[in-house]
């Protein structure tokens, strides 16, 4: 293999205690194994955007843990720009931005600008030249004003992308996304999706980020993996996934009085224009949204054609 990011059969197990209740529990506890991430391997070339997808407890947050040296695997191995990360840690996070959705890097109670003054002397970064990055993806990232803010009186929205502007500093080759826009809503995701994918295009950092939700897929990454139980079921374009498995649209329109009518079009058949168009003449529209099919849906139906 070849790739800035290689996984060969790449294993995580959990030992997990059973909750059986009872008093023998707590003396005599009985545990079980439970394989998050079951001998998956990809490469991922310099410069490509990655979706990494599938439902809740697919094993794609474990994976991510893995190659950013946050968790040892079970057995198989990994190497992030030719380093197995959780041997080469300080080594490897020179070369790499993390954002976990649900994680903050920010200090709680500083303004925004501290957190970032702290995070360019942790990866010892030249005054003038961190000044510069910070100046560009402060610009970018149209955060100026947030940056007098303690992280706590931040909107999750604002607080993401300060997130993603923090993992950017050092200048990674690699950025992990693990549920960038989880929790937000449809404007701040569109921003957050759109922000990423300029950043990457401009800088030609390679990008993996993991999601549920089919949106950040289809708006952000060139290339799809779908991940379920622990198990690889897809690895290829994002084209030829839509060609194969997105043929469906989900439009949902609410009225002026407020009755919502919902209608699945199959894109094979009908544009997505031409549907809307046809809404728009039937009803008096006060708001709408189109989205792909859920991923337990994609999921049940690559496991169908395969």
């Amino acid at each position: 293999m070849s790739g800035i990011i290689e996984v060969k059969q790449l294993t995580k197990k959990f030992r997990l205690k059973k909750s059986n209740g009872g008093i023998k529990s707590v003396f005599r506890p009985e545990y079980k194994t439970v394989t998050a991430v079951d001998r998956i391997s990809f490469e991922i070339g310099r410069g490509e955007r990655v979706a990494f997808i599938g439902p809740n407890g697919a094993g794609k947050s474990t994976t991510i843990k893995m190659l950013s040296s946050i968790l040892y695997p079970t057995s198989g191995t990994a190497l992030v720009k030719g380093l197995v990360p959780w041997e080469n840690r300080r080594k490897v996070a020179r070369d790499i931005g993390t954002v976990f959705g649900q994680r903050s890097q920010l200090w709680y109670n500083l303004p925004v600008q501290d957190s970032f003054a702290l995070m360019g002397k942790i990866y010892d970064l030249e005054e003038v030249a961190f000044k510069r990055r910070l100046s560009r993806l402060v610009r970018l990232f149209a955060i100026r004003d947030l940056l007098s803010s303690p992280t706590r009186a931040l909107s999750l929205g604002q607080r993401m992308r300060c997130e993603i502007v923090a993992s950017l500093l050092h200048k990674p080759q690699i950025l992990f996304l693990d549920e960038p826009t989880i929790g937000l809503d449809v404007t701040a995701k569109e921003i957050i999706r759109d922000l990423v994918k300029k950043q990457a295009l401009e800088e030609e950092t390679t990008l993996l980020l993991t999601s549920h939700d089919t949106d950040d897929m289809e708006k952000v990454c060139n290339r799809v993996i779908v991940i379920n139980k622990g198990r690889i079921i897809f690895d290829d374009s994002l084209n030829r996934l839509k060609e194969s498995y997105l043929n469906k649209k989900y439009i949902e329109i609410t009225t002026d009085s407020g009755e919502k009518v919902r209608q699945v079009v199959n894109t094979k058949e009908t544009p997505v224009r031409k549907a809307l168009d046809e809404l728009v003449k039937k009803y008096h529209v006060a708001d709408l949204t189109v989205e792909n099919p859920p991923m337990e849906e994609i999921i049940k139906e690559i496991y169908g054609r395969d």
